[in-house]
């Protein structure tokens, strides 16, 4: 779920963190809400880690019938309010929108087809959550923290609410254990975490002991990088709801790995790290 850090996280290019998840939702609301749902096709190719609520022949009764009526991002998941019933996408699912008379593709793991000709189409290549239950039905503890957690997209998660975060066990972590594991803010992964360290100048390995300084100099870093990645449509390692490269262009990325950093041109280098890896300039960010 949204918010771990590992290497299937970090290698697969189609993982949905906090700007994806606003962009796909915002996507899915353009085009879809207020459209009837025809028919539903749910495990049409088998995915041994295609996570499903149930039994995913039990979405076709559930969903056919109903409205879209609205979506939202929350963390790095797409809640999509169908009527009385859910769908959240989440981890590596590729969501696509389908215009009618486009040829669907052969395989893939959720289908939602309106009755105007076009669908939603979902995949997923390593691993991913396609989750479809009555309103209220779905107890997942990744679920309802980033639902109740402010986003740093808000005005409400400012100094205070961040200054909250830190304790006498955090003080221990390094920069990247602290905002990017235990769900301490929703939707932030090892993807977006690399270019909100470099505007901020830290190391990952730095340990989040901080000054007040320091923390003020983080969060900016967090609201500005995120809501950069968030207004240019995604980080240009992931794509949006029609396959689209995002608009942002990542500094510190597997796209930039091996190039000069931008502010002084030392060679960006990238190591192992907490079973993932980190992007980093050595000479503005020191550990």
């Amino acid at each position: 779920m949204t918010g771990q850090t590992d290497d299937l996280w970090e290698e697969d290019p189609r993982i949905i963190e906090l700007p994806e998840a606003t962009v796909l939702a915002k996507q899915v609301s353009e085009v879809a809400v207020g459209k009837r749902i025809r028919d539903v096709v749910a495990a049409k190719s088998p995915h041994k880690f295609a996570w499903y609520y149930g039994d995913p022949k039990a979405y076709r009764s559930l969903l056919s019938g109903k409205t879209i009526e609205a979506a939202v991002g929350h963390g790095g998941l797409v809640e999509i309010t169908v009527g009385d019933a859910v769908l959240l996408f989440g981890d590596g699912v590729i969501l696509r929108f389908s215009p009618k008379g486009k040829e669907l593709p052969d395989k893939h793991q959720l289908r939602i087809g309106f009755e105007d000709g076009s669908s939603l189409v979902a995949s997923v290549q390593m691993y991913g959550g396609l989750w479809a239950f009555p309103a209220g039905g779905f107890d997942n503890k990744y679920y309802r923290t980033a639902k109740e957690k402010s986003s740093p997209l808000a005005d409400a998660f400012n100094g205070t609410y961040f200054e909250v975060l830190f304790d006498e066990k955090t003080e221990r972590l390094s920069l990247k254990a602290f905002l990017a594991t235990e769900q301490r803010i929703p939707g932030l992964g090892n993807g977006v975490l690399q270019d909100i360290l470099f505007n901020a100048k830290m190391h990952p390995k730095k340990k989040s002991s901080l000054s007040e300084k320091d923390k003020k100099e983080l969060l900016n870093s967090l609201k500005t990088t995120l809501t950069r990645m968030a207004a240019d449509g995604g980080r240009d390692t992931e794509s949006d709801l029609y396959g689209r490269q995002g608009g942002y262009k990542t500094i510190l990325s597997r796209n930039t790995v091996g190039k000069p950093c931008p502010v002084c041109g030392t060679i960006i280098k990238k190591e192992a790290y907490m079973g993932g890896s980190i992007y980093f300039c050595s000479a503005c960010q020191k550990i």
